[in-house]
């Protein structure tokens, strides 16, 4: 084997450097200027979604198949991670698809991924992603909403918290307890639910620190009959392909977190080239060179981290639970880093809405919490190397 082989093995292809310029020059005109609007008036970026699903860049994970254009899921994470660049809000809408969306891809029937994959992948849906509970966060298995059988229908009752973009989304994977007496963690069931379905309803849109342009609600299930045959997987295995979903969907939060830190870092390296103090730039002080240095230095190891994890993510690797958590984990950590010494390179300009960076390092604190906090992704990490 040739010398430059071996090194092609760590170069992102011609193709995906093509998809990230085609991506960047969407966000830049069509979501950068309105990112500060969206953050202001806790609006969702509708023109951020019509961007996205006009360049086929929402829901890029469809397969072909399903209408969708078949991206791998390093391309799916470069569209994220340049969407977040320029609006960590927008960017949730291919990442949420996703997450919403993979149990379907992951464990559902044929027609249930026929009839639910397409109108997603064509724009005309959202999917968002039911798990989490007022009293089951990290501890899922503790869920208390129910899905009794009744015929050929369940009928859910209870609620979910903190469902990102809840109201907007058309369709939601929801996981609730089928069997209240059966084993703990091997009782409970995923569901496809549809946004007009009587008895679902939403809580208010919850006042947060960041991402306020992407919805965050309760699920709330009063009596609401679904269907059996929009069952994700068998009786019993929801909470089984739930996991696995945040084993793949964790790689696309550490792509939101650099993307977070690279617009961070990108527009204080103009700030510092800009601003004068001294008679000269700021930029030309070693201390600031130092911060500069070790941003970049700690961002390209996240970078890395994320782009090796989601190649273990497209070919299904045995070792991906543990790569999926340490680049969401590493990455989250890096970018709250990154975006807080952006703050403070721009100094008391860094904390006005004036410049962008107080924005982003608002949206860069939930990288470390949802889907799985970073103290839980340091459980996971430690149970995969006690295995061994």
């Amino acid at each position: 084997m040739s010398a430059n082989t071996d090194f092609d093995l760590f170069k992102i292809s011609e193709d995906h450097e093509a998809l990230r310029e085609a991506v960047r020059a969407v966000a830049d005109a069509k979501i950068a200027p309105h990112a500060a609007e969206v953050d202001e008036k806790s609006e969702f970026p509708q023109a951020a979604l019509d961007a996205l699903v006009a360049a086929d860049f929402h829901a890029p994970h469809v397969a072909e198949e399903y209408d969708g254009v078949g991206a791998d899921a390093l391309a799916t994470c470069i569209v994220i991670e340049e969407v977040a660049r320029a609006c960590a809000s927008s960017s949730l809408i291919p990442a949420v698809n996703k997450l919403g969306s993979m149990p379907v891809i992951l464990g559902a029937s044929e027609e249930v991924k026929a009839k639910y994959l397409p109108p997603m992948a064509r724009g005309e849906a959202m999917f968002s992603y039911g798990l989490s509970e007022r009293e089951a966060g990290s501890d899922t298995a503790s869920m208390k909403c129910r899905a009794k059988k009744d015929g050929d229908s369940f009928v859910l009752n209870g609620q979910k918290s903190w469902i990102t973009n809840a109201g907007v989304s058309q369709f939601y994977t929801v996981l609730a307890v089928t069997d209240p007496d059966g084993e703990r963690g091997r009782n409970i069931t995923a569901f496809v639910v549809e946004k007009d379905d009587e008895g679902f309803g939403f809580g208010e849109p919850e006042r947060k620190l960041g991402i306020k342009g992407s919805p965050t609600r309760e699920l709330h299930f009063d009596n609401c009959r679904i269907p059996a045959d929009r069952m994700v997987g068998a009786e019993g295995e929801g909470l089984k392909i739930a996991l696995r979903t945040l084993d793949h969907t964790r790689v696309t939060i550490g792509a939101q977190a650099v993307g977070i830190a690279q617009g961070a870092l990108d527009y204080a390296l103009g700030y510092v080239k800009e601003r004068k103090q001294f008679g000269k730039a700021i930029a030309e002080f070693q201390g600031l060179q130092f911060m500069l240095g070790d941003m970049a230095m700690k961002l390209e190891a996240a970078r890395q981290m994320v782009y090796v994890a989601a190649a273990k993510s497209e070919r299904g690797d045995a070792d991906l639970p543990f790569f999926g958590a340490a680049a969401k984990c590493f990455a989250s950590d890096v970018a709250m880093e990154v975006t807080t010494d952006a703050v403070q390179l721009l100094g008391g300009a860094g904390y006005v809405k004036d410049h962008p960076v107080e924005r982003m390092m608002r949206d860069a604190k939930i990288t470390q919490i949802y889907e799985g906090t970073n103290q839980i992704q340091r459980m996971v990490m430690a149970r995969q190397l006690l295995k061994k």
